[in-house]
């Protein structure tokens, strides 16, 4: 049943993405809207997927905590976190791009921000794809060296929001932040 309330909590910014742009009160640019919002909760996403370590650690050393299993919730943030980038990438191709192939093409090879951005998203696809009960029986301990490419999916997604600065670099800095200090901590803890 938490699960349950959990997913739905999650779906919540994607089901305001869409009764907003239903009803047309997402802006004068409703497409930039849509990828700017769906990026950032899968940022934000991303970041709460990789405090769900130190938070479960932290569970362990209080004692009124100790009830808590944050471990528990880890995969289906986590597999939030590919939704919501999979969301962005189709809003952005599907908006600003209106799938035009080669034009797609040309960005990935002309921006470094959306190449390391869609190179984050086919990393974080097979993390989502293996992220079943099923899956993580069958792969053992196979199952954890490949869910350790969150490492390196962070990295990208940094690259991503700072090479995406314009003006205002104090939202991409706090995010970059957050994230260095996480990874820091789980490449402490291994």
């Amino acid at each position: 049943m938490k699960k349950l309330f959990l997913c739905l909590l999650l779906a919540l910014p994607a089901l305001g993405l869409l009764i907003g742009a239903l009803n047309n009160s997402l802006g004068p640019d409703p497409a930039d809207v849509l990828v700017d919002e769906s990026g950032e909760w899968a940022l934000r996403l991303l970041c709460l997927t990789l405090s769900v370590s130190p938070l479960a650690a932290l569970c362990r050393r209080v004692a009124w905590l100790n009830t808590v299993r944050p471990l528990h919730y880890r995969r289906i943030i986590g597999v939030s976190t590919w939704v919501y980038a999979v969301l962005h990438f189709l809003s952005y191709s599907t908006f600003l791009l209106g799938w035009r192939w080669a034009e797609l093409g040309e960005e990935l090879v002309e921006r470094p921000y959306i190449t390391v951005g869609f190179a984050a998203l086919l990393l974080l696809t097979p993390l989502a794809i293996t992220s079943t009960d099923g899956m993580v029986r069958r792969l053992k301990r196979r199952w954890k060296t490949l869910h350790r490419l969150v490492y390196p999916i962070a990295l990208l997604v940094i690259a991503h929001i700072v090479w995406q600065i314009r003006s205002d670099a104090g939202e991409a800095i706090i995010y970059s932040v957050i994230l260095l200090a996480l990874l820091a901590w789980r490449l402490r803890r291994h």
